[in-house]
């Protein structure tokens, strides 16, 4: 399975111009499965939340979403359902997917009740996963919730990272404006999973099928770039763009090197992250800018290696720089990324100057990719703030997770 992946390398701009004074360059990676492969067998756990606020159009949704799931679920497919309010019920024990009517009328019971304990629906969750751990079997844990969890966030912080030594990705949906995107970000973040944020109870199918895809498309995990750099080329940013934008920093592994987790691989969407450099001057010529090395593990093998010379042009003649489109539009998107985030942290220290600048600066970057609603909703913030408005909660949930997708569309 060592031809199961390829790694490409393109430059946003090419030839440099030569003999210029030290420069940016973003190089786009990226990890590209070579072939759809056959739907893996899963180990899914599905952790919900059904605590009383979860009453009405909330509920009926989730039910109906959780019922869809098991739908695409097959017979060599393992799945539980775990329930939490204050109290945690395994409503299904970890068992094949093969009867989907008895699972179905398992979901049709549930009902609404207490407050909220998210530490226990994920501690049930982990002993039904334990079950049906095996190498060839992607482990898998979504969990939905609409609320705070009280008193028990260093808890489940605990069992997301037993969950990540166990090899479970968790992906952490949250439902409206009340719950902790912090902590659902640290849950995800700790499984290399994902977390976001649905605004509405009719949206809720569309997130848990994206899950299960996700899931079923597996085809690596464990997935680290190494990059050797030459020996004056300064590494400034690393941020992931697909399948959804993050800030992913770099480890430094000693001089001129670094190395960042890039998580599992999905058979439908290459990973890929885009790198700013620093480069220094140099004659017209081509030269060898880095060594790329890509140390994935295909379900049921052994850890591959994939090397690549990373080259660059440079180039006398004024009028060779090219862009690569492609790539300087997912700078693009990731400048917008940083902008709100950076706005959202301003608003939250009290800069109302400094946030609203970024807000603006985010509208204007939105507007060029033709994300006018975003780019509306961004420049509605700064005018709010610039009123002496704080921002909602809503608001500051959907530009936080929305920016995020911006490399991606959601499935009507």
């Amino acid at each position: 399975m060592a031809d199961s992946v390829s790694l490409q390398c393109t430059w946003g701009r090419t030839p440099l111009p030569a003999g210029a004074s030290p420069q940016a360059a973003y190089l786009l990676v990226e990890a590209v499965p070579n072939a759809a492969s056959e739907r893996v067998p899963l180990n899914f756990c599905l952790v919900l939340d059904r605590s009383g606020s979860m009453q009405g159009a909330k509920l009926a949704a989730m039910k109906d979403a959780t019922k869809r799931v098991i739908d695409t679920l097959t017979p060599q497919d393992i799945v539980s359902i775990v329930l939490f309010d204050d109290t945690v019920q395994v409503l299904a024990p970890a068992t094949a997917a093969g009867d989907k009517a008895a699972l179905q009328a398992l979901v049709d019971s549930i009902e609404e009740a207490g407050g909220t304990a998210m530490s226990g629906g994920l501690r049930a969750g982990q002993a039904e996963l334990r079950k049906n751990t095996t190498p060839d079997r992607v482990g898998a844990l979504l969990l939905l919730t609409d609320g705070q969890t009280w008193g028990d966030e260093d808890s489940c912080r605990t069992l997301a990272g037993e969950l990540a030594q166990a090899g479970v990705r968790i992906t952490a949906l949250g439902l409206g404006a009340e719950w902790n995107e912090k902590l659902l970000d640290d849950l995800a973040e700790a499984t290399g999973g994902t977390s976001d944020y649905i605004a509405e109870p009719a949206q809720i199918t569309t997130f848990f099928q994206r899950a299960v895809r996700a899931a079923q498309g597996t085809v690596a995990q464990d997935a680290r770039l190494l990059l050797r750099l030459a020996r004056d080329i300064t590494p400034r940013a690393v941020y992931r763009t697909t399948p959804v934008i993050a800030n992913l920093g770099y480890q430094p592994i000693g001089q001129n090197e670094v190395a960042v987790k890039i998580g599992s691989l999905e058979a439908s969407t290459p990973a890929s992250v885009v790198i700013d450099l620093l480069v220094p001057a140099r004659a017209a010529g081509s030269f060898r800018i880095a060594q790329a090395e890509l140390h994935y593990t295909p379900l049921g093998g052994s850890e591959q290696i994939i090397k690549q010379d990373v080259l660059l042009e440079f180039s006398a003649d004024a009028n060779a720089p090219k862009f690569d489109p492609r790539v300087m539009n997912l700078v693009e998107k990731v400048t917008a990324f940083k902008l709100q985030t950076r706005a959202l942290s301003e608003a939250e220290a009290g800069n109302v100057a400094g946030a609203t600048q970024k807000l603006r600066a985010a509208a204007t970057r939105l507007l060029d990719l033709g994300e006018l609603d975003l780019a509306q909703k961004a420049q509605q913030q700064a005018e709010q703030l610039e009123q002496g408005q704080g921002m909602s909660a809503e608001s500051q949930k959907e530009l936080r997770y929305a920016t995020r997708r911006l490399t991606q569309k959601l499935e009507e």
